[in-house]
């Protein structure tokens, strides 16, 4: 398990968030905040609106009630979209990947830089090419279309959209789903490696309980419309709740938790 942060300065704060389709009530009364340079992955079981409450943090859904604040800005009062300057400030890579097909890998990874700099073909390209290095693609991947790709590198090559235009917030969406234990287990170094390096904060929504464990500092559980609990996986492994210790504690999650006991142990025993 990664250290926690030393910065308690919020980048996002969400208070009192009611989300309501319908007659239908998703989240009622959620209240989190996230700190400066931690990952921070939202967990739970599914239809628990993980995903629709990352939508409405980047501001894609407008809730029912209460706010959410981006870098202390209130987001009822920004753009729907990317039409807010702060809304350059942070990067995404939604499911999947969500590439367009008809792209190259470098097409694709540069149109963030074409739709909102004025940046020359040139600095585009050489831009372009490092981000695609930086996740760890050969070069002549580049060239290729998304149909091209294995799923580990349409992964690398939507993380490295989500990257091009040097966000200070990073949110993945499920970004291990449907990749095989080792694939997945390299796509989080990545993840980790970036956040170091390039001072990130990320925002996880995951149900991999490998990832969670790996690279999360703290975790949001959500489950019957609320956030049951946060914290680290050890605390929340200790938790009294009855759908967080089934879902940390049942039989995958027990797996997970002894995975990482025996990496970390592992680790400490080569150093």
């Amino acid at each position: 398990m990664p250290s926690a942060t030393n910065s308690e300065t919020p980048v996002i704060e969400v208070s009192h968030v009611t989300t309501k389709f319908g007659s239908a009530v998703v989240h009622e009364d959620i209240n989190l905040s996230i700190r400066r340079g931690e990952i921070f992955a939202i967990a739970g079981g599914n239809g628990c609106g993980k995903t629709t409450l990352l939508r409405e943090i980047i501001g894609l859904i407008t809730p029912s009630a209460g706010t959410i604040r981006l870098f202390g800005l209130d987001s009822r009062k920004l753009e729907m979209g990317d039409g807010h300057p702060v809304h350059r400030r942070f990067g995404v890579m939604f499911q999947h990947g969500a590439l367009f097909s008809s792209f190259t890998l470098a097409e694709n990874v540069a149109v963030p830089l074409r739709e909102h700099t004025t940046l020359s073909e040139a600095l585009i390209r050489d831009i372009v090419a490092s981000k695609i290095a930086m996740v760890g693609l050969p070069p002549e991947s580049a060239a290729k279309y998304p149909n091209e790709l294995s799923g580990g590198m349409r992964r690398r090559a939507a993380l490295a959209r989500a990257i091009v235009m040097d966000p200070e917030l990073l949110f993945l969406d499920e970004p291990t789903a449907g990749l095989d234990p080792i694939i997945a287990a390299g796509f989080d170094d990545l993840v980790l490696s970036l956040k170091n390096l390039l001072g990130l904060t990320v925002v996880m929504v995951t149900h991999d309980l490998d990832s969670l464990w790996r690279i999360a500092n703290r975790v949001a559980v959500l489950g019957r419309g609320q956030v049951l609990g946060i914290g680290t996986m050890q605390e929340l492994s200790g938790s009294g709740d009855p759908i967080i210790h089934e879902y940390f504690r049942g039989p995958r999650g027990r797996a997970a938790s002894e995975q990482a006991a025996w990496n970390h142990n592992g680790i400490n025993h080569e150093m």
